[in-house]
C-alpha cells in the first residue's frame, strides 16, 4: 500500500491555494469540483464538498494534525511569512532546537497547523 495525498478541508478554495503557492510553492496539477490537487501531495477540498460526502461538517481549527514541510533556507522563509499580504498567525516563532535543526509553526487561512524546519543533518544516532 503506498500513501498517496493527504486531504485538507478548507473554507475559501481560491484563497486557500493562494497561500499554498505563496508562501510554500505549491503549485495546483488539478482543480474540479471543489477539490484541488498540489504538488507535494496537498489535497485541498472545499468545505461544502466535504459536508456533502460525509454529512458532516467540519471542524476547523482542530489542532489534531499538522503538515509537515522542510526547508533549508529557513531565514528566508520566515521572512516571507512576516512579509506576507496578511498577517499570519503563529504557533511557534522560529526557535532553533538543541540538536541543530530551526523550526517555525504556523496556521494556514483554515486553522491547520504546518511547521517548517530546516532539514536534519546526518548525525550519528538520529538518522
Amino acid at each position: 500500500m503506498k500513501l498517496k495525498n493527504v486531504l485538507i478541508v478548507v473554507n475559501n478554495m481560491e484563497h486557500a491555494k493562494t497561500f499554498y503557492k505563496e508562501l510554500l510553492g505549491l503549485d495546483v496539477i488539478l482543480d474540479s469540483e471543489g477539490n484541488a490537487v498540489l504538488t507535494e501531495g496537498l489535497v485541498l477540498q472545499d468545505a461544502s464538498v466535504w459536508k456533502e460526502s460525509i454529512e458532516k461538517e467540519a471542524i476547523l481549527p482542530n489542532h489534531a494534525a499538522e503538515l509537515y514541510f522542510e526547508e533549508a533556507d529557513i531565514d528566508r522563509f520566515v521572512e516571507r511569512l512576516e512579509g506576507y499580504r496578511e498577517p499570519v498567525r503563529y504557533v511557534s516563532r522560529l526557535e532553533e532546537l538543541p540538536w541543530g535543526q530551526k523550526m517555525v509553526r504556523f496556521y494556514d487561512p483554515d486553522g491547520h497547523m504546518i511547521e517548517v524546519r530546516t532539514p536534519l543533518e546526518k548525525q550519528e544516532g538520529l538518522l
